[in-house]
This record gives C-alpha cells, structure tokens and sequence, in this order.
C-alpha cells in the first residue's frame, strides 16, 4: 500500500475509539438521535479513509500498471477500479 500507512492507523484507531464509544451509549441506553449522529461521524470517518486508499491506488498501482505497457495489466487495474465504482454506487 502505497497511502501513509501512519496517518492510516491513526484514522482507524480514531474510529475504534468512536465505535467503543457509541457502544458505551448503546449500553448507557442514550438517546437514540444521539447514537444515530455518532454512527453517522463513523461511517462518514470510514468513508474517508477509503478515498484516501482509493486515491493512493491509483496513484501508485493503477499509474504503475499504466506505465508498463502491460495491456493485461492495465485491462486488470480498470476492472478493479470498475468493481469498486459499482459497490460505492449501491
């Protein structure tokens, strides 16, 4: 993986954190919005990192592949880019 993988740990270790901390208030049986919002910060947190690793791909993968010469190469980094543009789509 070509993105910073420090940066990287930190952001999941931050959304680690969030996740315990929304489990803390499932279990304090806070006020569901409340739940709600911080599920929101979770996903929108994830969400973040995956373009980060998304951009660092291309970056380095698909721009390595591009380089190459290598059509199967190249036809085999567009349909991993493809399947990943259908699953962000749904």
């Amino acid at each position: 993986m070509k993105a910073d993988n420090k940066k990287i740990k930190n952001r999941l270790n931050r959304i680690r954190g969030q996740i315990d901390g929304i489990s803390k208030m499932v279990d304090d049986d806070k006020y569901c919005l409340d739940i709600s919002a911080q599920l929101l910060a979770v996903s929108s947190a994830i969400n973040s990192v995956n373009q980060e690793i998304l951009s660092a791909h291309l970056k380095s993968c698909v721009a390595d592949s591009l380089t190459s010469n290598n059509k199967e190469e190249v036809n085999k980094k567009i349909e991993e880019i493809e399947k990943i543009i259908k699953r962000l789509s749904k």
